[in-house]
């Protein structure tokens, strides 16, 4: 069963992973936008991280807790986005690790994400991530994969993803008010929801291999 203190771990990897990566992220923020992406999700995780979860009763309740932290602390559009992708995930996600437990959990956030945003594929946002790591992973579960290599297939599903926002013009958020201009920049939201995508499977191979190794 996956762990509060899974939860804490993976929270304290995501929050250094966005120190480290501020300024490129402000940076692809201010070609369209504010220019405070970065900013705001290193504020949010910090945030998050302070957050006492020890008492919270399982995992799911922790992922809930980082949710609600998020939709406070990060500002603009992206709080509550990445906020309900969280929560979505947190109130489904399996007490026990398999391939379509998570994928079915990924799913409720990636519809979260969508109802909220009024995003769909294609409107260069971080819903152009979260679809293809989901199809990735509703494909390996369709052909019996492991939960390892699914996760592995789905991360990398999800950089490619990212990478491919260059390319599309902007229909969602500040970006969109210079539709044309967005094309050739990467979106930020894109960026960060790759970031956290994998930091989430970095701790969910240890958590299998813990689980093997017991």
């Amino acid at each position: 069963m996956p762990t509060v203190a899974a939860v804490s771990e993976w929270l304290d990897e995501c929050t250094h992973v966005f120190e480290g990566r501020v300024d490129e992220l402000n940076e692809l923020d201010g070609i369209l936008g504010d220019g405070d992406h970065g900013t705001n999700m290193y504020r949010g995780f910090a945030a998050a991280r302070r957050l006492d979860l020890s008492e919270c009763p399982n995992a799911n309740d922790a992922m809930r807790q980082v949710g609600m932290s998020l939709v406070g602390t990060v500002g603009g559009a992206s709080g509550p986005l990445f906020g309900t992708l969280l929560l979505r995930v947190g109130a489904t996600w399996p007490d026990h690790l398999t391939l379509a437990g998570v994928a079915a959990s990924l799913r409720q956030g990636t519809n979260g994400v969508m109802a909220r945003g009024k995003a769909v594929r294609g409107d260069k946002t971080m819903v152009d991530v979260l679809l293809p790591a989901l199809d990735s992973l509703e494909a390996d579960a369709r052909r019996g994969a492991d939960l390892e290599s699914a996760i592995l297939d789905a991360v990398d599903a999800a950089d490619e993803a990212r990478d491919a926002t260059a390319a599309m013009v902007a229909h969602r958020g500040r970006s969109a008010l210079k539709s044309e201009s967005s094309v050739g920049v990467v979106d930020p939201g894109a960026v960060s929801t790759a970031l956290i995508l994998r930091t989430g499977a970095t701790r969910i191979r240890e958590e299998l291999r813990a689980r093997t190794a017991a």
